[in-house]
């Protein structure tokens, strides 16, 4: 393998990695105050489209990424209301979810197909961004260093502060929580709205970065593996980063063994990878589900009625 094309892999690795990843980690907050949200794939498509329509009309991509995390974050708190307020069943609301996602998108999406907009750049000098060996390191979209920033961030907000540690107590265990004071519904209201956005924001990246133009279900099902990547990493940040990068990889053997021509395996089947690739992943743990159950939250997809 030639260095450039090593550069190249390891430019698209990121590119890849990175929306799950962002996806992934607001997932993990969920999960970890006790809530599952199975309608990631639904918010970050709402986050794409949100995203290239706010950049279309202003010609600020940072702008549509706020606007993306905003939008994904309202569309997440229509599922809080459901399943916290009304006690709806987590995994049919968020289903309905990801169904109501795909539909609003491809509605709101439809005057822009086959419009292009600004991609969002780098944030390094030009000279460094474009370098064909320092663009390894300086020429990728902020969102990329973000996703590092946000793994980090996430971490230390649930190992090393104390409303972190509340958090996880929510979803260790709710009806203690709530003897004690801590009020569990607005925990799991704020960490619920912060995983929408998240959502959002990786959906963002689908829009801006990797295909700067508007396509129907752009996020190709990406938002189904941050899902299965929360399992695969046993609910740890550092493990969520290692395994987006491994799809990451996934995918980018994919799109280069077509690139390349190679023709050993059908289209299709190379498609299908990263798909295949959760699939046996949710096996794997499968096989192990005694250990992996230890290290879920106690009250994952429970629901919590405060009592008096």
């Amino acid at each position: 393998m030639s260095a450039m094309l090593l550069i190249s892999v390891v430019m698209g690795i990121a590119g890849a990695a990175t929306p799950i990843l962002i996806a992934a980690l607001g997932e993990l907050v969920v999960e970890k105050s006790g809530v599952l949200n199975l309608g990631v794939e639904g918010m970050m498509l709402i986050g794409a489209v949100t995203a290239f329509a706010v950049s279309v009309h202003t010609g600020s991509p940072a702008l549509g990424c706020l606007a993306a995390m905003l939008a994904a974050a309202l569309s997440s708190l229509i599922f809080a209301v459901l399943t916290l307020t009304l006690t709806a069943n987590q995994v049919a609301t968020g289903l309905a979810l990801t169904i109501f996602g795909t539909g609003v998108s491809a509605l709101a999406g439809a005057p822009y197909v086959g419009i292009t907009t600004t991609r969002l750049g780098s944030i390094f000098p030009q000279a460094l961004a474009e370098d064909p060996w320092l663009r390894v390191l300086f020429g990728h979209s902020p969102l990329v260093y973000l996703g590092l920033i946000l793994t980090f961030g996430v971490w230390w907000f649930l190992a090393r502060t104390r409303t972190g540690l509340v958090l996880r107590a929510v979803g260790e265990g709710d009806e203690a929580a709530h003897s004690i004071g801590y009020p569990v519904l607005k925990i799991r209201y704020l960490a619920i709205l912060f995983g929408g956005a998240m959502a959002g924001l990786g959906g963002s990246y689908f829009s801006l970065v990797l295909t700067p133009m508007w396509a129907e279900r752009l996020t190709a099902g990406r938002g189904w593996i941050a899902i299965a990547l929360v399992v695969f990493a046993s609910w740890r940040p550092a493990w969520v980063l290692a395994g987006a990068y491994l799809f990451g990889a996934v995918i980018t053997l994919e799109l280069q063994s077509k690139a390349a021509g190679f023709n050993a395996f059908a289209p299709e089947f190379l498609s299908s990878l990263p798909y295949l690739a959760t699939i046996v992943v949710l096996a794997v743990i499968s096989a192990g589900r005694r250990s992996a159950k230890t290290r879920a939250p106690a009250c994952l997809g429970r629901p919590f009625r405060a009592s008096a």
